[in-house]
This record gives structure tokens, sequence and C-alpha cells, in this order.
């Protein structure tokens, strides 16, 4: 039986091309802004392009935040992409304005200080050791990328009762920055698995396959 993914519809864009790379892979999917079914489902996607400020007031709107906590939970997976991702953090600040975020990790999101930006085009990512997220991809394997912001470090101190989160990161010009999370029930990529070919196919069937 195929696995059961929202995508949740909270106004940002970039909706319906999620929709059909996950149905590339096999799931079954529904693009809603109903709690119900967001909490029901074997997996829920945020997605997110944009503005942080515009995102968050979207997600607001839907109480998205309170969604993707409940889910967490219960241990219920979920996906954040791009600005999906990016509002997981406590804060993100874009031209001088600072907005709350989810606050499931801590760190804030800021501007690139790359000489070219936006990021925009294919890169390479380096992965952490265990990552089931990038299982089976090379690590000259390039995914999709266009954004001026990122969280360019990453704040969550060490613990030793619970799991450290599987931080995957990328260079652009002599940046750094946070390029996925793996968490527990909660996965997030700064790039697009999306638009990135059979690259991100295989991205988000290794998802799909962590919750069948």
């Amino acid at each position: 039986m195929a696995p059961r993914v929202v995508v949740l519809d909270y106004g940002s864009g970039n909706l319906r091309s999620a929709e059909r790379a996950l149905q590339r892979v096999g799931a079954s999917v529904e693009v809603t802004s109903d709690r119900r079914a967001a909490l029901d489902a074997d997996g829920l996607v945020v997605p997110g392009v944009g503005a942080y400020a515009a995102c968050m007031e979207g997600l607001n709107s839907v109480k998205g935040g309170r969604i993707v906590g409940e889910r967490l939970a219960g241990g219920r997976p979920v996906l954040g992409i791009c600005v999906g991702m990016q509002i997981l953090f406590d804060r993100g600040i874009e031209h001088g304005v600072l907005t709350e975020g989810c606050g499931e990790w801590p760190g804030t999101v800021e501007r690139l200080a790359a000489p070219v930006v936006p990021h925009m085009g294919w890169n390479t990512v380096r992965v952490p050791e265990g990552s089931r997220l990038f299982s089976g991809l090379s690590a000259d394997t390039r995914f999709y990328f266009v954004h001026s912001y990122a969280v360019r470090r990453w704040e969550l101190e060490p613990s030793e009762v619970i799991r450290p989160p599987l931080v995957t990161w990328a260079t652009h010009g002599d940046d750094d920055f946070v390029a996925a999370v793996e968490n527990g029930p909660l996965w997030a990529t700064q790039f697009h698995p999306e638009k990135s070919g059979d690259a991100g196919a295989h991205l988000l069937e290794n998802w799909l396959h962590s919750f069948r």
C-alpha cells in the first residue's frame, strides 16, 4: 500500500512540483491545509519558497507550527524543504527584520556571506556518517539550490542523553551553511529534492522508506 503523504498548503509556492516528485517515487499525495489530514498522514512535507516572514505568516494562518509539533510529539515523520526547513529554526532575519520561527532547533536563518547571492544551481553536500536520508548516494552527488539565506552556525549543544541530529553541510563561495538535518522523525533539506532529478527522487524514496 502506498504511503500517504500530505504536502502542507499554507500559501507557499512549489506545492505541485513537490506533489509530482513524491508521486513519482510511489507516494499517495494530498495537497491540503486540513489539520486532520496532516496529522493522520504517514508523512508530512512542509515546503517553502520566498521570504521567511511571509512563510511564517502563512504557516501560522493554518496553525502549521502546531501541526508539526503534534506530529513530532507522536514520532510521526515530517520533511521540511527550503524555507520549509528554515522556519523550523528559532528565528530568521531578513532586511533587518527578525521573525520568530517554529523553534524545533536553535539557530538563526541569515543572509549568506558569499560574494554572489543568491546561491542558485547545483552543488555537492558533505554528509555525516550514518545518514539515512542520503543512503545510496555518492559523495559527488549534486542537488539543486536556490536561496539567499541559510543557517550558517549549528547551535544545538551536544547531549549525552539524546542522540544528536545528523547535520549535512554545503559551501557557497567560502560560506558554509546547513544543507540538511536528520533529527528523529524531523528531516529537512535546504536544497530542493523535487527539482534535483534522479538524486532528489532517490532522497525522497529514502524518506518514504524511513516510515514504510
